[in-house]
């Protein structure tokens, strides 16, 4: 570790305040990005850039203790460079994640307040990250607030949601300058700089211990944190809580001893595939305790999976239906059954009669759960102690929605203690992942995504569907509960819903079809083999947010080629460059032109000097399987 000593006063005397004067700087690994820190008018700022152009204009990091301002009349103390340089086992867009960056801790003292305090700064290839650790004793309760500001390029184009349904609104895609002062966004918020410049995506990682972080419009091509006591409550708390509990919770919290902002982190990717491949979130989250999970996300307690739900597709809510449901997903080699909430009342013996039963198809038992219900310690401690206990693998908790400090503690208590149960979770009602599947390996999903639970509510889903993958799945797994081919899908054809589960993240994909209907589906020789897990992830050329999202990946030796398309019918060549060597058999997925609620089948054989082309109707898709021969 390098060290260096600074004598640089920014007090109220300095003469040179008009400009930003460098404090330090950190500069990614393959020497592209650079973050600045800088001392502007006594107050600390920062900007970006890649490859000489700006990519983040001069802002300010601001941040209160108690509502004084710590980043203003500074002195720079100390400044230590480390590097990271390590890769990890991880489930996304690909099974093994590379953490490569430059590092700095800038030791500041607050010269009024006699307030010492860290910035910590990361640089990646793919991105920069920042964060503030102010040092404190077991005693010492402050109240911690930031406003640091994220200021685009002008002519920027933003693709966010506001708060009013929390973590599952609807993408609007915007010029910066048409955003106005006060308008809010749910990070991940994703960026096109202008001139082709490539892309952003602003959000956090490492959230404990802390309120989350929303972002609300400056009106100056800006958006300023914003901590969860700040942010509006939206309807899905007023819909599970109180006006009251809104209330209470728009008090800014206090932290016991040392303060540990989450990590402010930007992606910055030259393209689409670029930015779903990022592992900066991850990257930026601790590792796990290795006490809960001795072999991290391959702990074998933890496995990735496929599930049915009676829920959205129909199904009598009786114990009864629930065993056939479990037979049904044996018969797809589904591994799970998620049982919601009719579950509540039955009895130990009940439930142990449908995991022994479950246990003949090979298929395990998930609960649902409200989040009022684990909110109580001793509750929750019973709760998870009865699943063990009865042979439950997982439980679906809902109605999170909301990011004060204290529903983030919540989040952790119950990966920590669920994981002490050797119990897997998929959080609900929640907010956007911030590297939890790095820290808590048993968070399988999360929804905090706008999915087809919504049903006739939504106004359509093709150009939804097209804007996720480069949204809000770029930061984690999002259970959108996919596949319907009922009324639900509305514009979109079959293709197009089986499309969505194979580009989607999530660890175990919870399927909104009744499985029967999936077993009847002409394509269930493709739905029976889709993983839940992927090793390798291309975003190919012809993808554009919101119009077309087109993925290659792999999980073992077997490849997918699965396309969402938007609101323009149209046809696309695929050359197939990213298969392997040999020959490769082809189960392809059409759309029927004449028909959304069909499918065209074809077998292919083919090369990576090959090419197919897909055609694609208005919320269509299009899915081929290659099988090595």
């Amino acid at each position: 570790m390098k060290k260096t000593l600074c004598i640089l006063f920014l007090g109220y005397c300095t003469v040179v305040n008009t400009y930003a004067q460098t404090l330090a700087s950190v500069t990614s690994p393959d020497g592209s990005i650079v973050l600045q820190i800088n001392g502007k008018d006594n107050n600390l700022s920062y900007n970006v850039k890649k490859g000489g152009n700006t990519v983040l204009v001069e802002a300010p990091i601001s941040m209160t203790i108690d509502q004084t301002e710590i980043c203003c009349g500074i002195s720079v103390l100390s400044s230590d460079t480390y590097k990271t340089d390590a890769t990890y086992p991880i489930r996304g867009s690909h099974s093994l994640a590379i953490d490569k960056s430059n590092g700095l801790l800038l030791r500041l003292k607050n010269r009024q307040l006699n307030t010492d305090f860290t910035l910590e700064a990361r640089s990646y290839n793919d991105g920069i990250a920042f964060r503030m650790i102010l040092p404190g004793n077991k005693k010492q309760v402050r109240i911690p607030d930031e406003h640091t500001v994220f200021t685009l390029p002008a002519k920027s184009q933003v693709w966010y949601h506001d708060m009013y349904c929390h973590y599952e609104g609807i993408h609007q895609k915007k010029n910066i300058s048409e955003i106005v002062k006060g308008e809010w966004a749910a990070p991940p918020i994703t960026v096109q700089l202008p001139d082709n410049g490539g892309y952003l995506c602003l959000t956090e990682s490492a959230l404990m211990n802390y309120a989350g972080m929303s972002l609300q419009a400056n009106g100056k091509n800006g958006f300023e944190t914003k901590l969860g006591h700040a942010q509006p409550a939206g309807y899905p708390f007023a819909h599970d809580y109180s006006l009251e509990e809104a209330r209470r919770l728009s008090n800014p919290a206090s932290i016991t001893g040392t303060i540990t902002t989450p990590w402010r982190t930007v992606v910055i990717a030259d393209d689409l595939n670029e930015l779903v491949n990022t592992d900066l979130i991850t990257n930026l989250a601790p590792t796990p305790d290795k006490n809960l999970f001795p072999k991290g996300i391959n702990t074998d307690w933890i496995r990735p999976g496929r599930s049915v739900w009676c829920w959205l597709d129909g199904g009598a809510r009786t114990l009864e239906n629930m065993k056939e449901f479990s037979r049904l997903a044996g018969e797809l080699g589904y591994e799970y059954n998620t049982v919601d909430a009719f579950w509540y009342r039955w009895t130990d013996e009940q439930l142990k009669d449908l995991v022994d039963y479950s246990a003949k198809y090979g298929v395990k038992v998930w609960l649902w759960r409200h989040g009022r219900d684990v909110r109580d310690p001793e509750k929750r401690k019973a709760l998870f102690e009865r699943c063990h206990r009865l042979g439950i693998v997982g439980l679906k908790l809902d109605a999170f929605s909301h990011e004060s400090k204290e529903f983030i503690d919540l989040y952790q208590a119950c990966l920590k203690e669920a994981a002490e149960y050797k119990l897997m979770l998929n959080i609900h009602g929640s907010n956007k992942p911030a590297g939890e599947v790095r820290s808590w390996p048993n968070e399988m999903s999360r929804e905090g995504i706008r999915g087809l639970e919504y049903g006739k509510k939504q106004y359509e889903w093709s150009t939804h569907n097209t804007t996720l993958p480069f949204t809000r799945l770029v930061v984690g797994a999002g259970d959108y509960t996919p596949v319907a081919f009922g009324e639900r899908r509305l514009e979109t054809s079959w293709t197009h819903q089986i499309a969505t589960s194979l580009i989607f993240n999530s660890s175990v994909i919870f399927f909104g079809s009744h499985p029967q209907k999936m077993l009847e589906n002409p394509a269930v020789k493709v739905i029976k083999e889709i993983p839940a897990t992927w090793d390798e992830t291309i975003v190919l050329p012809s993808s554009k947010i919101g119009e077309v999202a087109a993925f290659a990946r792999r999980s073992g030796k077997t490849w997918f080629l699965a396309v969402l398309n938007g609101q323009k019918e149209c046809t696309i060549q695929f050359p197939l460059t990213f298969l392997d060597d040999g020959w490769y058999e082809g189960t392809v997925l059409n759309d029927n032109p004449s028909d959304a609620a069909a499918i065209a089948m074809q077998r292919v054989f083919c090369r990576n000097s090959d090419s197919l082309t897909g055609y694609m109707r208005t919320g269509g898709g299009y899915i081929v399987m290659f099988t090595p021969k």
